[in-house]
């Protein structure tokens, strides 16, 4: 007994003397529980919408004045006719929009009530139910308390309609999501995982010190990939087409460039983590582990990103994924084009430049160093 309680001893010792597993058995535990916490909810806060107020009197302007100060929603504009509320639609401006006809204060004293009519963004289904649920709760709160006598039944007329998904399907949500993850993942861990084995052979030297520049080596490599990502990309866009029947509305060129882009940008994310990585299991881990988790919490396919804390939103910024689903989501739901989500194709090739700059910057260090 004596001897196995100094063995355990031993390994306790051993344990503690390392940093690394310290770290990873009691601050991987908090940090996940913060993260989860924060992330994972249904709650809606600052919700971004916009109001067109036809009537303009002392009701409309209440009701107005009460959903800014219910904490759900951030009124972004104030629209003036139906073409601005679909623009705002198109660019991603607000996700709902409340539409207060004119005579919305005379009806209020009329036995059938007012009504009014809300437009939400349903390409995230869940998102867009929740935003409903939560503007006509405020509404009709607000009727009864500028009827308190009024018959209980006698609620708001809430005419809503659901903009690009108004059947409310989840697949319109999961399939640019899961089209994010899985040619992230993929790309990314296939490059890394093929330039480490190389590296751990002993080949990758040989094409360090032969003719061919930092570049073309690079290249060389991402090029068969490119194809194979292609063909996944192709595969699960015809998978939501035929077997889920979710329409392509905008271009299928526009949809075409995204995803060349996109799995171009992985793939030299999956060189630069082969330059960094000593081995192929350091290599797996950091493309799946790194990668898998920002790209379902922050990436806004899954979570709002509106929702979560200041420091998440501001990270979110940091992970291609977002602007990937946004911009696909922009073509194959919205049927949007260059104009709505040029911003996004930016800085994915601003990612692409980054990441192959660096690569070749690390190639070009090791090269020196031989």
């Amino acid at each position: 007994m004596k001897t196995f309680l100094a063995f355990v001893l031993k390994e306790t010792r051993h344990i503690l003397r390392d940093y690394r597993t310290i770290m990873v058995l009691f601050l991987m535990p908090v940090a996940q529980i913060l993260i989860f916490g924060f992330v994972v909810t249904t709650e809606v806060q600052n919700a971004r919408i916009g109001i067109w107020d036809q009537a303009k009197d002392n009701a409309s302007l209440q009701l107005v004045q009460k959903i800014e100060s219910s904490g759900y929603f951030r009124v972004e504009k104030h629209f003036r006719n139906r073409q601005e509320i679909d623009a705002a639609f198109n660019s991603r401006e607000v996700a709902l929009a409340l539409v207060i006809e004119s005579g919305f204060g005379s009806e209020m004293q009329q036995p059938d009530g007012a009504s009014v009519q809300l437009l939400a963004d349903a390409s995230d289904a869940n998102t867009a139910q929740i935003l409903v649920n939560y503007s006509t709760a405020v509404i009709r709160d607000f009727e009864q308390q500028q009827r308190p006598l009024a018959d209980q039944l006698s609620l708001p007329k809430v005419e809503v309609r659901m903009l690009y998904n108004p059947y409310l399907k989840g697949v319109y949500m999961t399939i640019p999501g899961t089209m994010a993850m899985v040619l992230i993942l993929i790309s990314a861990m296939m490059t890394s995982i093929s330039i480490t084995r190389e590296k751990e052979m002993g080949s990758m030297e040989v094409l360090l010190i032969s003719p061919l520049q930092p570049y073309q080596i690079i290249l060389g490599k991402v090029v068969p990939y490119v194809a194979l990502s292609m063909i996944n990309a192709i595969t699960i866009v015809a998978m939501g087409l035929f077997v889920f029947q979710m329409p392509v509305v905008g271009s299928w060129f526009w949809l075409f460039v995204i995803n060349l882009l996109y799995i171009l940008l992985s793939l030299a994310l999956g060189i630069f983590i082969s330059t960094l990585a000593r081995n192929q299991m350091v290599a797996m881990f950091t493309s799946m582990f790194g990668l898998l988790l920002p790209t379902i919490l922050l990436s806004g396919f899954i979570f709002p990103i509106e929702n979560m804390p200041m420091v998440l939103q501001v990270l979110s910024h940091l992970i291609p994924p977002r602007y990937y689903v946004q911009a696909v989501k922009t073509v194959m739901i919205q049927g949007g084009g260059l104009a709505y989500m040029w911003q996004e194709l930016l800085v994915m090739g601003g990612f692409l430049s980054l990441f192959l700059g660096l690569s070749v910057w690390k190639f070009q260090v090791r090269l020196l160093g031989q």
